[in-house]
């Protein structure tokens, strides 16, 4: 019988060593016994915690989304106003850690999966819901074209995070600055809210 309290060191044990095998690989072509082995563990145990490489990807992406979340909430926390609000959300999307070359690779091996596998499709879905409704909180505060806006919006800082991903020495501050040069020209472009009383 394993140590009460095992589980949980192991299944993060497991979640690590995915993103640390995915990123050397820079691929979905790993093994559960190359995991298992970085993860200091047998195949056995890796596919009783998991069940299979695709279970430990989606965890793993599921790790990744709960980091990110949590740098989301820590920037609107300190962020004043719905404007510095949005930049804490770009901020969030295109912070240094984002751009750790073993999450990229998690990453971008995670939108692979998405199309094929439902499990990875309704936890990217999540994310981009998430990320809309995110944005939406503040755009209609600011604009009637909220919508728009925010669908634009986030359909950027992806496609800006995947060119920045695939480029050699991608710099967080650059896309960060692409993408809020954007949502200042939207803002500039779109009806305001009318002044409430």
């Amino acid at each position: 019988m394993p140590k009460l309290g095992m589980e949980p060191k192991r299944r993060a044990a497991l979640v690590t060593a995915v993103i640390d095998e995915i990123g050397e690989t820079r691929s979905l072509d790993v093994t559960v016994a190359k995991i298992a082995r970085r993860a200091g563990m047998s195949s056995g145990l890796a596919h009783h915690y998991f069940g299979s490489k695709e279970q430990m990807l989606i965890a793993a992406m599921g790790h990744i989304l709960v980091e990110f979340s949590g740098k989301v909430r820590e920037g609107l926390r300190a962020a004043e106003g719905p404007r510095d609000r949005l930049a804490a959300i770009i901020q969030a999307n295109f912070a240094p850690h984002v751009f750790d070359p073993r999450k990229t690779s998690a990453w971008l091996s995670f939108y692979a999966l998405a199309q094929a596998k439902d499990d990875a499709g309704h936890l990217m879905q999540i994310y981009q819901k998430r990320l809309r409704s995110n944005l939406l909180f503040d755009l209609r505060k600011l604009t009637p074209e909220a919508e728009l806006i925010a669908d634009t919006l986030a359909a950027l800082i992806d496609g800006v995070y995947l060119r920045a991903a695939l480029e050699d020495g991608a710099r967080s501050d650059e896309a960060f600055a692409q993408v809020s040069k954007a949502l200042d020209t939207f803002l500039a472009a779109a009806p305001l809210m009318p002044a409430e009383g």
